[in-house]
């Protein structure tokens, strides 16, 4: 199962969450997965961040440790899409 987030004020407006508000959403939502249905299924689940993810910002994002991948839209039509792709597959810190 993957869940997606994206900031209900990010959607079609181009903005993006800060790195760090990205984070603290994620891990909310990981926190209620482990309380609702377990420790094990919490972690199996991917959490991934669908608020205008683009080239300059995906590493930043991804960095965060609940954040499991992105969900991209129009940069997925330009070579942004590159940089997202390499940002989505370099070990985490």
């Amino acid at each position: 199962m993957v869940i997606a987030y994206e900031p209900i004020w990010a959607i079609g407006t181009g903005k993006t969450a800060t790195p760090q508000m990205a984070q603290e959403t994620h891990q909310a939502i990981r926190e209620w997965l482990k309380k609702n249905v377990g420790e094990e299924t919490a972690q199996q689940i991917r959490i991934i961040y669908g608020g205008s993810v683009k080239g300059s910002n995906a590493q930043e994002l991804f960095d965060g440790a609940d954040i499991d991948g992105f969900l991209v839209g129009g940069a997925s039509l330009t070579a942004d899409f590159q940089a997202i792709l390499k940002a989505a597959t370099k070990p985490k810190p």
